[in-house]
Order: C-alpha cells, then sequence, then structure tokens
C-alpha cells in the first residue's frame, strides 16, 4: 500500500503575501498580518481545549478584530472581509507545484488537510492550480474539531481508507507535524520563512526546506 502525503494548505501550499498586503493597505504595516495569523491560531486552540468548535471563518475575524483593537484602531467589517476574502485566492509557493508535478508523476497519492472550511479549501487549492493532482480535499469540517486534535488526523487516514502510519502530513507549521505524528502519522516539517521545530516534540520523518527536497526524499 503506498504511502499518502497529505498537505496542510496555509503557509504550507500557499503564501499568504496577499494577506499581509491588505494589512499594510489598511493599517500601514504588513506584519501584523503575523500577529492576526497567530491570534487566529490562538483561538483556534482554545476551541478545541473548551470544546467549543466555531466556523474558521469567525475565528478569523475575531482575530482580525482582537488585532486592530490592540493598535487603538476600529475596522469596518467590509474593510476586515475584503481582506480576510483574499484567503480564498492566496498564490501557491514557488516551489509547489513543480514539486506537485513530480510527486503525481511518481505515483504517489496525494491530499489536503485544512482548518479552513470545505469550501474555502476547495476554492483556495483550485485558484492555485494544485486540486486536480489531489485525491482529496479535507477540511476539519469533517470533525468539528481543528487540528492539531489526535482526532482530525485519524478520521482523515479513515478517508483516505488507509492505515494511520501510512499517511504522511506536511506542514510548515511544528504544532501540525507533532499532531499529526501524536495520532500515528508520519510527519514532514516545512522549513518555510520564520518557521521552526519545537525540541519539545519528536524529530519528524522528514525536515526540509521546500516541497522540491521533500519530493527527492520522496524518491519522485
Amino acid at each position: 500500500m503506498h504511502r499518502v502525503v497529505v498537505f496542510d494548505v496555509n503557509e504550507t501550499l500557499l503564501d499568504l503575501a496577499p494577506i499581509r498586503r491588505g494589512f499594510a493597505e489598511l493599517f500601514g504595516d504588513e506584519r501584523l498580518a503575523g500577529d492576526w495569523f497567530r491570534t487566529l491560531l490562538q483561538l483556534s486552540f482554545v476551541s478545541v481545549i473548551v470544546e467549543d468548535h466555531r466556523p474558521f471563518t469567525e475565528l478569523a475575524a475575531a482575530a482580525f478584530d482582537m488585532t486592530a483593537q490592540r493598535i487603538d484602531r476600529s475596522v469596518d467589517p467590509a474593510e476586515r472581509d475584503a481582506v480576510l476574502g483574499r484567503i480564498r485566492e492566496l498564490p501557491p509557493h514557488p516551489d509547489v507545484l513543480p514539486a506537485i508535478e513530480r510527486l503525481a508523476a511518481a505515483g504517489i497519492p496525494m491530499a489536503a488537510l485544512t482548518n479552513s472550511p470545505q469550501a474555502t479549501a476547495e476554492a483556495q487549492l483550485t485558484n492555485a492550480g494544485i486540486a486536480p493532482f489531489l485525491s482529496h480535499i479535507m477540511s476539519v469540517d469533517l470533525v468539528g474539531r481543528f487540528k492539531p486534535h489526535p482526532s482530525v488526523y485519524r478520521t482523515a487516514a479513515a478517508r483516505l481508507a488507509i492505515p494511520i502510519d501510512h499517511m504522511v502530513m506536511v506542514a510548515a507549521h511544528d504544532w501540525d507535524v507533532a499532531g499529526a505524528m501524536h495520532a500515528g502519522a508520519a510527519g514532514a516539517f516545512v522549513a518555510r520563512p520564520g518557521q521552526v521545530l519545537s525540541p519539545l516534540q519528536p524529530e519528524p520523518a522528514f525536515v526540509v526546506a521546500d516541497l522540491g527536497q521533500l519530493a527527492d526524499a520522496l524518491g519522485a
């Protein structure tokens, strides 16, 4: 049975540059996009811990408002939604499509697993030209919990009809890779700029600078 390579989407496959530009246009500082994304992740983690699941889009809007509040700014909801709406049209990182094409040519099955809602994920990956290479596009909507809860990865493996240890979770976030490994999957960490591994978690099976290196490691 083949291993299935399962990609995280935001930051791993897709570049958040349009979101950063939106923050720069609205607030004059693109670095606030990083604050927003970290706050969004914090809200998603809290929702899992306290078992209060909410749509990722609701959390994204709340994180945006919290980011604005920290700099004493109020934002019109239409302005906020215009910036966040760009998430559906994020471009792939330059290494992504060449590597995915190599993996597909080598017969390595691929899928995606994201915290984004199902409709958003499908739009993102279609717009980026990645969707045709994936057997499944999976959202945490399947489970009603966000990554890195173990049930997310186990449900994904069940949907792919593979044992969990045949799944290779590829992400640019150490917490996503760690969650997959604790659930029984193999991990592949992509060291996008600014991303580092936690020293407190097991070493992933693959640690690469980009997806081209991952394709090399997988024999594509």
